[in-house]
């Protein structure tokens, strides 16, 4: 096995593409490992596009007196001389059978026309990777889950996004430790938040969010968590505007548009729709002028250093709640 998936990248040119460092370093790392799988005594190298040269790559391509089986990572090839240009498609239309040679550009037009002569090389293959959209965060997190061996819902995947933010090397790092804290076992919010319901974003929008849905004791619940943990009451009255502002804007509109475009519209990533959808059923556009009103009062009196914050946060939490109520 290890010797096919070899055969993917020795004699052969990865060219990796694309604005996702933490994708394109994870193509990087996985050439290594085929090479270290087929060849215990591999020597790996790594270069700077700026400072290939033919007789520099010559010398990174010439067998050792230890192994001939080699693994050669260029970086930044965006800054290759021009000079260069020619010796290396020329190498790379006809690549030694031992070598595996990959070849990374940092993304932009910088470059892009050697890019383009790599492409047509029939040996040279490509592994671009694309900017995620905030609607496919969770789905990240989902394959992610899913390469350690389990799996997870969407809510969870959701929350796990909201907790740890779009950073895709701490979403993959998170997944990993659930993944191993939980084995053999599939994955839900409330796993989750086991571990990362502490962050105090997370827990913001966790009360916001109860009490958009009328669930006061649980929005109640979720202040008191937040509170007792240390989040800034600011950051309570921020979630409470933002989601406010997000229903006000999806109640408003228009109906029929695809998922995408109403994301646009709404000024949310597509996964939140599907919260907002659920809440607005029961609010009317009255009840959210009230709403918005209460948040803002709450804000100005958490600013103005209210003598009792908490107080005042519970107060927003059932004025929305109550709200909600009313059609």
């Amino acid at each position: 096995m290890a010797g096919n998936r070899a055969a993917e990248v020795l004699g052969r040119v990865t060219l990796v593409t694309g604005p996702e460092e933490f994708l394109n370093e994870r193509v990087v790392m996985d050439a290594r490992a085929q090479v270290r799988a087929h060849d215990a005594e591999a020597e790996f190298s790594e270069a700077a596009g700026g400072d290939l040269s033919l007789a520099t790559l010559g010398e990174l391509a010439a067998p050792s007196l230890f192994s001939t089986t080699r693994c050669i990572v260029v970086r930044q090839l965006e800054n290759l001389p021009e000079e260069s240009v020619a010796g290396l498609l020329d190498y790379c239309a006809d690549p030694a059978p031992d070598i595996a040679l990959v070849l990374v550009h940092s993304g932009g037009q910088k470059g892009s026309g050697v890019l383009n002569k790599l492409r047509k090389v029939a040996a040279v293959s490509e592994h671009k990777s694309a900017a995620l959209k905030a609607s496919e965060f969770p789905r990240f997190v989902s394959a992610e889950v899913r390469r350690h061996g389990s799996r997870i819902d969407d809510e969870g995947a959701d929350f796990l996004v909201q907790a740890v933010g779009s950073d895709l090397r701490s979403l993959s790092a998170a997944a990993h430790q659930l993944v191993n804290d939980f084995p053999g076992e599939g994955l839900d919010a409330e796993k989750v938040k086991r571990y990362f319901g502490g962050r105090a974003e997370a827990k913001s929008f966790a009360v916001a969010d109860n009490a958009f849905f009328g669930r006061r004791a649980r929005a109640l619940e979720e202040l008191r968590w937040a509170l007792d943990g240390g989040t800034s009451p600011v950051l309570i009255t921020s979630a409470f505007a933002g989601g406010v502002r997000g229903l006000a804007r999806y109640v408003a509109a228009p109906r029929g548009m695809r998922d995408a475009d109403l994301a646009r519209e709404v000024g949310v990533p597509p996964w939140k729709l599907r919260t907002l959808r659920d809440q607005s059923r029961s609010w009317s556009p009255a009840g959210l002028a009230s709403a918005i009103r209460a948040v803002a009062q709450a804000d100005a009196d958490i600013k103005g250093a209210a003598h009792d914050a908490a107080y005042t946060l519970e107060k927003l939490v059932l004025t929305v709640a109550s709200l909600r109520d009313q059609r």
